[in-house]
């Protein structure tokens, strides 16, 4: 039996040795612009603000735009994760940033795997208000939580407090293994069965794919990656309140950047992050019409480019860059030579 790869002719796919090359170097180059201060603090902020949004973004579209679990609650995540960094780091504990950052992802996977129990027994829109329920009962409990400071917050409190260049530098690490993980995990059976769950997931349970083992293992992985994305941004706060961390905005954000790059494609969340980087700066001396703006932009985004920035090109140019689907195909020979 000949295995052969097989691309349709129609559709290019530009996962090729070049481009992964010319990603690789890219990534080179920001590493070393970070460690040999190449980039500026300016700039610098402005990219840990990409990365990380990357990151939540990208989550968020594996979870609804391959899986088809619409999650408006993925700030439980982000909370959980704040709070247990600016605890782990106090004078009562005084663990390093990299420890602490590595348990409030473990919380989050506990709560996380304890939520599924309820959360996967419903679908669609009612999944989607219970994740955001969830959150929201979270956030009434920090505010009633003397241990963490109820609605006073915590202050975090890293002995020493890590600089602008290491919190680049460990953004960029995050958001580069959140990338290759959810390629490489789409790339495989699970991919295909996630991608058969957001179409039909009558069709998929009958077919083979196991619903519940699929659902949760990328749920579990949101969990982990939002929350330490969620982590760092507050250790680059400096500050969390039960209102900042648990606060909609964060999933509504993650909403926008997929909605706005394009759902379903890996490359989208990458350029909707710039996009939502870029806007937010910009209109951040407009808290009044902010919202309403990014809202406005979003919703001419679905009416007029529903598969998003980067669905639309590749739709329309017919071309897809780390594509998520295998084409592939099986010759056989026979005893004919056909």
């Amino acid at each position: 039996m000949l295995k052969r790869k097989f691309t349709p002719s129609h559709v290019k796919v530009l996962d090729s040795p070049p481009m992964l090359i010319l990603c690789i170097v890219l990534v080179v180059c920001l590493y070393i612009g970070c460690f040999a201060g190449l980039i500026s603090n300016k700039v610098m902020r402005y990219l840990v603000q990409i990365f990380l949004y990357v990151t939540m973004g990208e989550m968020w579209n594996l979870l609804s735009g391959y899986a088809g679990m619409t999650s408006l609650g993925q700030q439980l995540y982000i909370g959980l994760a704040g709070y247990s960094v600016a605890m782990a780091t106090s004078p009562l504990f005084g663990l390093p940033l990299f420890s602490a950052l590595l348990i409030g992802a473990g919380i989050s996977v506990v709560v996380s795997l304890f939520m599924s129990l309820i959360l996967f027994r419903l679908e669609g829109m009612y999944f989607s208000i219970a994740t955001l329920v969830a959150a929201e009962a979270f956030c009434m409990l920090f505010f009633a939580w003397k241990f963490v400071g109820q609605g006073a917050g915590l202050t975090i409190r890293i002995n020493p407090y890590p600089k602008l260049q290491e919190i680049c530098i460990l953004s960029l690490t995050i958001c580069v293994v959140a990338l290759a993980l959810v390629y490489g995990l789409l790339r495989t059976r699970v991919g295909l069965g996630l991608t058969a769950m957001r179409d039909d997931i009558t069709s998929a349970a009958s077919v083979g794919v196991n619903i519940f083992s699929h659902k949760l293992l990328v749920y579990v992985i949101a969990a982990f990656f939002t929350a330490l994305a969620g982590g760092i941004f507050f250790v680059n706060k400096g500050t969390i309140y039960p209102d900042s961390g648990f606060d909609i905005s964060w999933t509504i954000s993650m909403v926008f950047i997929a909605i706005i790059g394009g759902t379903g494609t890996v490359s989208g969340p990458v350029i909707g992050a710039i996009i939502y980087v870029f806007l937010n700066e910009k209109l951040a001396d407009y808290p009044g019409w902010s919202n309403i703006i990014l809202g406005t932009i979003t919703i001419l985004v679905i009416l007029f480019l529903p598969n998003g920035i980067m669905g639309t090109l590749q739709k329309k140019l017919r071309f897809e860059i780390f594509s998520s689907k295998r084409f592939s195909f099986r010759l056989k020979k026979n005893a004919g030579g056909k």
